[in-house]
Formats: C-alpha cells, sequence, structure tokens
C-alpha cells in the first residue's frame, strides 16, 4: 500500500511540477505567447512550428490547447491556424518525453536550490518567476526519479500482475487505459513517461505500452474538450478538432499494429526508448500526414458544433478568459477589451438619448432598457474577474492598470444609470406633462449632448493608449464642456427673464440635464487624470483655454 502511495504521489508530483512551469513562463512570457499565438497566421507550418515552440516552453500540450481554445472563442484567431498549431503541440509534448528521459539527475537538486533563492529574494520581478520555472523543472525531473524508484518494488504484486496481465494487446482496450492514465493524471506527458517506465520494468508488453501512448494522446484531446466545455463554440470547434485528428491516428494504426511492433521487437534499444521514439516518431508522422487537412477539418468542426443565437438578447462577457487569470498582464488585456465593450453599450445610451432629445425617439424604448442591463451584466464580470486576479502577483504598472480598469468600470456603470434616469425624467416630461423644451433650448441641449459623446469616445482612447498628449487634450475638452455648460446655464436664465413659455415650463428639467451632463462630463474625462498624474494636470492651466473663452 505504501508503495503504490509513493508512485501516486510521485505521479503528483510530476503533475505538479508541470503546473509550476506553466504558470511560471506565462507570468514571464505570456503577453509575448499571446503575441505569437493570437496572429492569424495564413502559413499552417508556421502556425505548426508555433504550436511546437509554445508547448515546449509550457511542458504540456493542455495548456497550449487552453490559450489556444480561449483566443479563438475571443475572436482573435481563426480555426484552421488554431488547429495546426494543436498538431504542433502534440510534437511539442512527444520532444518534451523525450528530453524528460535523459539522465538529468543531477540538474533537479541544483534547478530547485537556484529557484528557490530566486524565488523567494525576487519574487515580484521576472527573475523571481523564472526562478518558479527553475524549482518546476526540478521538481519535474525528480518526479520522474521517483516514479521509477515506486514501480519497481510493483511490478513485485501480484495483484498488479494480475491487473496488467489482462492487457493483452487489444489495442482498443489499451487505448482505453491509457486514455484513463491521461484524464486521471491530468496530463498526456505524464501517462507517457509512467507507461515508458512501466515497459522498462516489464510490467507490460510493447503491444500494449504502444497502445497505452496511444491512448494517452486521446486522453489529452478529451481533456482539452472538457476543459472548454464552458466556452462558446468556437472554442470548443479547436478541441473537438483535436481530439477527432486523435483518433484518426488510432484508426490508422491499427491495421498496421502488428507488422509495426515486431520490427520495433528487432530493434537494440530498451524498451523504454522504443516507447518513448514510438511517441515522438507517431506524433511527428500523424500530425505531418494531418497538417494539410486543417481547413476541411475546420468545416467539418463547424458543422459538427455550429454557433448558437443567443436567445436571451443580453450581452455575455467574451474576453474574460479565466485561463488567463494565472498571467495577470494578459488577465488585465481581456479586462481592458472587455471594459472598452462596456464603453461602448454606454455610447450607444447617450446615442438613444440625443435620438430622445431631437423627438426621432418618443419614449424610452425597450432596446435602451437592454442596454441598461447589459452594462450591468458586463459590469459585475468585469469586477469578479479583477477581484479574482491574484493581486500579490501584480507589479506596480500592473497594479495601477487594475486599478484604471475598476475606477473606469465603476464610473461608466454611474454613467449608465445616469443616463437612464435622464431618459426616464424626458419620458416623463414628454407623455405625463406634455410639455416641450423650446427650439433654441433643444439646440443647447443637443450641442451639449453631442460634445459629452465626443468626451467619451476620446476618454475611452485615453485609456486605452494612455497617451499623455491626449490625456491633455481631453482635459481641455472638459474645461470647455464646463464653460459651454455654464454659457447655456446663463442663456437658459435670460429667456426665463424674456418670459419664454417653454422655457419657464421645461426649466426645471432643463437644467437638471445640464447638470446631469456635467456630472456625465466628469465621469468620462476621469481617465486622463490616470494617465498624467497629479503633478501633470497643472500645466494645463497654461495652454487650455480659460473657462470663459466661450462666455457671452
Amino acid at each position: 500500500m505504501l508503495t503504490l502511495l509513493n508512485l501516486l504521489s510521485a505521479v503528483a508530483l510530476l503533475i505538479w511540477g508541470t503546473h509550476i512551469v506553466r504558470t511560471g513562463i506565462l507570468r514571464v512570457y505570456g503577453s509575448n505567447l499571446r503575441r505569437l499565438l493570437s496572429q492569424n497566421m495564413a502559413k499552417r507550418p508556421l502556425a505548426f512550428i508555433a504550436g511546437i515552440l509554445v508547448t515546449a516552453m509550457v511542458q504540456s500540450s493542455n495548456a497550449t490547447a487552453m490559450l489556444v481554445t480561449s483566443f479563438v472563442g475571443q475572436g482573435l484567431m481563426t480555426l484552421t491556424p488554431a488547429l495546426a498549431i494543436m498538431l504542433g503541440a502534440d510534437v511539442g509534448t512527444a520532444l518534451m518525453a523525450r528530453v524528460l528521459t535523459l539522465d538529468l539527475s543531477w540538474l533537479s537538486p541544483l534547478l530547485i536550490f537556484l529557484g528557490v533563492i530566486f524565488f523567494l529574494s525576487r519574487k515580484q520581478t521576472r527573475a523571481g518567476q523564472l526562478g518558479r520555472v527553475g524549482i518546476g523543472l526540478g521538481l519535474i525531473i525528480l518526479a520522474l526519479q521517483l516514479i521509477v524508484e515506486a514501480a519497481a518494488p510493483i511490478t513485485q504484486a501480484q495483484g498488479v500482475k494480475v491487473l496488467f496481465a489482462s492487457l493483452t494487446g487489444d489495442i482498443l482496450l489499451d487505448a482505453l487505459v491509457g486514455a484513463l492514465f491521461a484524464l486521471i493524471s491530468y496530463s498526456s506527458l505524464a501517462a507517457v513517461l509512467l507507461t515508458a517506465t512501466l515497459a522498462g520494468a516489464e510490467m507490460i508488453s510493447l503491444p500494449v505500452a504502444i497502445g497505452l501512448v496511444i491512448g494517452a494522446n486521446i486522453g489529452s484531446g478529451l481533456l482539452a474538450f472538457l476543459s472548454t466545455s464552458m466556452q462558446n463554440a468556437a472554442g470548443r470547434q479547436v478541441a473537438l478538432g483535436s481530439l477527432l485528428y486523435k483518433l484518426i491516428g488510432l484508426l490508422v494504426v491499427i491495421p498496421v499494429l502488428d507488422p509495426l511492433v515486431h520490427w520495433m521487437d528487432s530493434l537494440t534499444f530498451s524498451p523504454q526508448e522504443l516507447v518513448i521514439g514510438f511517441h515522438l516518431i507517431y506524433n511527428t508522422l500523424r500530425c505531418l500526414a494531418l497538417l494539410p487537412t486543417a481547413t476541411p477539418m475546420g468545416r467539418l468542426c463547424r458543422w459538427l458544433l455550429p454557433e448558437r443565437e443567443e436567445t436571451n438578447g443580453h450581452a455575455k462577457p467574451r474576453h474574460l478568459d479565466p485561463a488567463a487569470l494565472d498571467t495577470p498582464s494578459l488577465a488585465l488585456a481581456n479586462a481592458v477589451r472587455e471594459t472598452l465593450r462596456l464603453g461602448d453599450l454606454v455610447d450607444s445610451m447617450l446615442d438613444a438619448m440625443l435620438n430622445v432629445l431631437r423627438g426621432s425617439q418618443t419614449a424610452l424604448t425597450q432596446q435602451v432598457r437592454t442596454l441598461s442591463d447589459d452594462v450591468e451584466g458586463l459590469y459585475n464580470a468585469i469586477k469578479l474577474y479583477l477581484a479574482q486576479m491574484p493581486r500579490e502577483d501584480l507589479g506596480e504598472h500592473d497594479s495601477q492598470r487594475w486599478a484604471e480598469i475598476i475606477e473606469l468600470a465603476i464610473n461608466l456603470k454611474l454613467a449608465s444609470d445616469l443616463i437612464e434616469r435622464m431618459l426616464r425624467k424626458v419620458q416623463q416630461q414628454k407623455t405625463s406633462q406634455r410639455r416641450e423644451f423650446s427650439q433654441v433650448g433643444l439646440e443647447e441641449l443637443t450641442v451639449l449632448q453631442t460634445q459629452l459623446l465626443s468626451n467619451l469616445r476620446l476618454g475611452l482612447s485615453v485609456f486605452l493608449s494612455g497617451d499623455p498628449h491626449s490625456a491633455r487634450q481631453l482635459l481641455r475638452e472638459k474645461r470647455r464642456f464646463r464653460a459651454q455648460e455654464r454659457r447655456l446655464a446663463h442663456a437658459h436664465v435670460s429667456r426665463l427673464q424674456r418670459k419664454v413659455v417653454q422655457s419657464i415650463e421645461t426649466s426645471s428639467l432643463h437644467l437638471e440635464l445640464i447638470a446631469d451632463m456635467k456630472r456625465l462630463n466628469s465621469l468620462f474625462c476621469s481617465s486622463a487624470y490616470a494617465v498624467l498624474g497629479g503633478s501633470d494636470t497643472g500645466a494645463l492651466m497654461i495652454d487650455s483655454v480659460p473657462d470663459d473663452a466661450h462666455s457671452p
């Protein structure tokens, strides 16, 4: 029992080491990996090579699958190059299995020792995260040694001999067991290495080992497909295509299995080397042969998993990928994109309000209420997504960006609520009180609303780019808006003195709308202060227009 526990704990240590390596590399090079994989690679060989390199870095084809499916789900990549990357990921896994079987016993303590020193002393820096990667690599090598040591006494257990004796070389049964190995260990790499160890200890025959390896490949495809169950159809199509490719490999190898085993038996290599070599050659030949079929496979996956139309009409988060939370730079980029979507919804609400003021819409339509609900939903999604990020892993720049995102999301939510209240006020005046703005007053409100819409769009641009010049321009526009707002308020009071009937009837609402627009403008222009900082805004007193520049 203790021996079995040692084996299971060694496999768990292997999985944990792989996880540490993957997350460490993503935190250091996450943005570069995103840039590499998110390019719409027209040439499939380039995408294939990218899949090999990325998988070699993150030590897991399942991690590559999570990255690629999220990019396809967000519309950053088309299906055909994504399938090519997944084929490259299978080859990358086979290459890493070959590397990890070398005698690297001297490297494990060195990597763990240096990794701990760098990680504890410089945790928040790139060197600290690379130390985390070193710890993970050291644990992987150590786990492989423990697996070999723990498997040796297990071979003498009678029950284990009977269990593996039941595997007689039936390719379908062996593939099923190999798939279960991969599912249980959450890694096809771990399953293949364990199979090689068992073959080296002569617990299983070579035909059984080959079946287990093929099954481990299928298990990794099942893992990827199950991991994307909560994603949209586009992301699941990638995982489905990868799984179908692995099943095709099983069907192709069945007719040639017996002559292949006889030929491999004639070689002078050890059983462990034969298993690892077969895994590498099998994945390489299979993926190269299937690479030209990426386009028809993409069409088949779209037919099997078509996109479904949204039935509730509400906006859903598109960019808040949970898999990116381990990589702060990626997660922040996702939150930025979703916050810009939130800004587009507020933009649409301002457009609706402009139509109401102009008279093209006479009531608060269902569309406006739906937009408000969409803003509420996206705001909550962004807020919860940011709350899940590990704040202790954020550097100074990322922490500042985190605060900017949450601040803008809050401001846009407040703006949405304010716009809806303004529309209700206008609706109540037009429907219940049967009152209309004067022609001059309506034109003034329309001009102010148009300027407000322009400032919102400039504010979103400043938030995205972080350009100081644009931020100063936004603050100048804020000052112009304040000057315009005061001028229009004075003009309204002048009409009251002239006893303009329509101005008298709508006076309270007119002044309330101007005050509400002033508050909206402040919310939209707040992103400029985050870019410039408190010390830089004083310079605006020199080059900005004075408040009374537009006063009568």
